[in-house]
């Protein structure tokens, strides 16, 4: 296991930060860590909501070690990759069909490339809502890793109403005036008692590690979502739940689940891998919070080892 403290705060020195140019002209900050010597393989991981790849660092450390060479972009319109709205620090897209867009051109690009050392397979992992686009993103044909794992995936938002009345709720108070405006002021989610880091993790120090990147770089720092981003998520995880392509999907998956998560419906996740035909599900209870990959060690590291199982036996390389 690689020291925790490691690259918590550092960029590798051996990573590269760069820029890629979508079809359309838009510039997304792009993130790549070659494996030492030959790779067991080539991984993708792509963050949530809000997310930059900073934050994962420690578990990139850990991938990195095993041989993977890893590979990340901030979405668009979030951390460095441009803002959709013409305030900087709210979560704004039209349509999810945008984050859909780039990640199948991006994933063309990468797929194709072959720098010396990088043969093996190619794995995608994604964390909330990186897991929603990344699995609706297989669904729809965008790509097709050999293997992918969705930790605590956003398939269903988690709201006091419901999915159906809590779309409909964003939906009339979101057509009230201009849908690029905050939903709420601040926080994970809205009329919430709970801290941000109580919904994101129990480790203190991790959660500080994000702190430390949002004062290094604060421009890329985001708050609250736009009302249009909470109707778009909404609509788009309805949609992907109740898409008959998902009984056919034949890439192998793993479905990493904090059953105390407050950000996203755990029940939807496992709706939606008991209709896919080759699924599983690594379970975690009270212990865990969203965020598993920077939870306390002991949640972390069992995560981990979920992950690690899993992409030997599924997606195995020169050195399984």
């Amino acid at each position: 296991m690689v020291s925790p403290q490691l690259y918590r705060r550092a960029i590798p020195a051996a990573a590269r930060i760069t820029r890629w140019t979508a079809p359309d002209g838009w510039a997304l900050r792009r993130f790549d860590w070659p494996a030492n010597g030959p790779a067991r393989g080539r991984m993708l991981f792509q963050g949530g909501r809000g997310d930059i790849f900073e934050k994962y660092l420690e578990a990139f450390a850990h991938w990195q070690a095993q041989g993977w060479s890893i590979t990340s972009f901030d979405w668009r319109g979030q951390g460095g990759s441009g803002r959709l709205s013409p305030d900087p620090h709210v979560g704004h897209v039209d349509d999810f069909q945008l984050y859909i867009d780039d990640f199948r051109a991006f994933w063309a690009e990468w797929r194709a490339e072959r720098a010396a050392g990088t043969g093996g397979p190619h794995v995608a992992i994604g964390h909330s809502m990186g897991g929603h686009l990344l699995l609706r993103a297989l669904v729809e044909g965008a790509a097709e890793p050999d293997a992918a794992v969705l930790v605590a995936p956003m398939l269903g938002l988690h709201s006091p109403l419901g999915a159906t009345l809590g779309e409909r709720l964003a939906v009339l108070l979101g057509g009230i005036g201009d849908a690029a405006r905050p939903a709420w002021r601040g926080n994970e989610k809205p009329a919430t008692t709970e801290t941000r880091q109580a919904l994101l993790t129990h480790d203190q120090d991790r959660y500080e590690d994000e702190l430390f990147w949002q004062a290094s770089k604060p421009d890329l720092l985001l708050g609250p979502p736009s009302w249009r981003w909470v109707i778009e998520a909404f609509r788009s995880t309805r949609r992907l739940r109740a898409d008959s392509r998902l009984k056919t999907l034949s890439v192998p998956l793993l479905f990493v689940v904090p059953e105390n998560d407050q950000l996203v419906a755990p029940k939807a996740a496992y709706g939606v891998a008991a209709k896919l035909p080759d699924a599983q599900i690594a379970r975690f209870g009270v212990e865990s919070a969203h965020e598993i990959l920077r939870e306390v060690d002991a949640v972390r590291n069992r995560a981990l080892g979920a992950i690690d199982g899993f992409l030997a036996a599924r997606a195995p390389g020169p050195r399984a």
